[in-house]
């Protein structure tokens, strides 16, 4: 297979997805029972408005760490990346739907796309899936280990080395 093969030959297409009002106690355990550690969140139009990942839920469970402050000459200073990161677990951990702690503005790529810039997209904006869509919205969902399995697939076929 070639790495200008389009993201279609190689996606899943049986995609679990999620609506933004769906629970976030029942997903988490649609993923576990699925083996699934990420999945895209379409909205009642089908279009995808987020990615709903493992670790998105895991702060959902997690303790809140609260904003590292210190006190200097009587003054009390709070660090400034402590309470951007408090705020968003604050918000992730109040959350009970899908649409409070998935991560909007999903980066996607079409059906049509080739494996290159699957990879591309991948490593740019440092995704580990990417939600493919179609003519008809989610058609599909490529993941790192698909684009691995292309491009090793190419060597071996080129007889290079390694493969």
């Amino acid at each position: 297979m070639s790495r200008q093969s389009p993201v279609s030959e190689v996606m899943t297409r049986e995609v679990l997805s999620f609506a933004p009002g769906d629970n976030v106690g029942e997903a988490m355990q649609t993923m576990v029972d699925r083996g699934i550690d990420g999945a895209p969140v379409v909205d009642e139009h089908g279009v995808v408005v987020g990615m709903l990942s493992t670790g998105d839920l895991i702060v959902q469970e997690a303790t809140i760490h609260f904003p590292t402050v210190i006190s200097l000459l009587g003054a009390t200073i709070e660090l400034p990346g402590a309470k951007k990161h408090f705020d968003e677990d604050l918000r992730k951990v109040l959350g009970s739907s899908v649409a409070e702690v998935m991560q909007p503005d999903p980066i996607t790529i079409g059906a049509d796309d080739t494996i290159e810039e699957a990879a591309t997209l991948m490593h740019d904006h440092d995704v580990s899936r990417l939600p493919v869509i179609g003519d008809e919205g989610l058609v599909g969902i490529v993941a790192r280990v698909d684009v691995l399995r292309a491009i090793i697939s190419e060597r071996s076929a080129d007889g290079e080395p390694g493969a």
